[in-house]
């Protein structure tokens, strides 16, 4: 026989009054997603290696790194770095520089042997972890697809709701999805996390994970209308997100936490992403709640009755 869960994050027969603060939520939502987007076109992201095209030479140093000498020599050598920074250890730098003007292999290799012999010079017992190169025509076209992968995925899902639900959920959905994402792409900008290859794979996370969170929500919202043909729109939302409610927090905690220490020790490969997700899993998950079944509310309540009545 299974035993009762030791921990209810949310007590049986909770009854909150959500739709009372949707107005509250949505300008909220709105307020930042604008200002979001301000921010995205001024100053903008910080693009990663992937979609600015350049080198990147990581090196790790015995003892903590002396970066005025590691500069000096960069700059006998005649190298204008782009960026010279600490990540992680005391011991750890990182070196990014724009692409040589012949934009050709020779070249970029050439230039990647002289940081390479610049930077151990510079300190005795100097590793070079990696160093990677990617060209201009390479890097755009990267973008492209990342920006197209974006796209494509909010299409199949806004199919997919259409689909499984009506219209109504189906725009309500694709509208909080939006508003998640320039929310994502705000914190990017307001970070200075670098947007790459691995923040278009965070995001497409987030993305699943909110439509996830979502689905839930409005499986017992469309169950609950089969239901109850004579409570209230407004009512019945409250209901099914009360019920939803402790799956949902228990869920994003789950998440949350397996995310949070790659988050705080994963490096500087994977922390970015990892803070992404997290800032991901706490809107998706309010996002369900308070912009979701708002606008859910908002759209044609006689409609959504109506079909009720016909599927029961």
């Amino acid at each position: 026989m299974l035993g009762r869960p030791l921990l209810h994050l949310v007590p049986n027969g909770t009854k909150i009054n959500f739709m009372r603060g949707r107005f509250i939520g949505l300008i909220t939502s709105a307020v930042l997603s604008i200002a979001s987007l301000i921010l995205f076109l001024h100053p903008g992201l910080t693009l990663g290696l992937d979609f600015r095209g350049g080198i990147v030479v990581e090196a790790q140093t015995q003892g903590p790194a002396d970066f005025a000498k590691i500069r000096m020599e960069l700059n006998q050598a005649h190298i204008s770095a782009a960026g010279l920074q600490q990540f992680g250890a005391k011991n750890s730098v990182l070196i990014r520089l724009d692409a040589p003007k012949e934009n050709n292999t020779e070249a970029t290799q050439t230039l990647i042997n002289q940081v390479k012999q610049a930077v151990t010079s510079a300190q005795d017992g100097t590793k070079i972890v990696r160093a990677d190169a990617v060209g201009a025509s390479v890097s755009s076209e990267l973008f492209r697809h990342g920006l197209l992968a974006l796209g494509f995925s909010l299409l199949m899902i806004m199919l997919y709701i259409w689909f499984r639900f009506e219209w109504e959920f189906a725009v309500s959905a694709i509208i909080t999805l939006v508003l998640d994402l320039t929310k994502a792409i705000g914190f990017l900008v307001i970070t200075h996390f670098e947007f790459d290859l691995v923040m278009v794979a965070a995001l497409l996370t987030i993305l699943g994970y909110s439509t996830n969170d979502k689905v839930v929500v409005y499986d017992r919202v469309r169950e609950n209308l089969r239901k109850y043909h004579s409570m209230p729109i407004r009512e019945l939302i409250d209901m099914s997100i009360n019920e939803t409610l402790s799956r949902t927090l228990a869920t994003s905690s789950t998440v949350f936490l397996a995310a949070l220490p790659l988050a705080l020790f994963g490096g500087a490969s994977l922390s970015g992403f990892a803070w992404v997700m997290l800032f991901g899993i706490v809107v998706g998950t309010s996002s369900s709640i308070f912009i979701a079944a708002p606008l859910l509310l908002f759209m044609e309540e006689g409609s959504l009755r109506r079909r009720s009545k016909k599927n029961s």
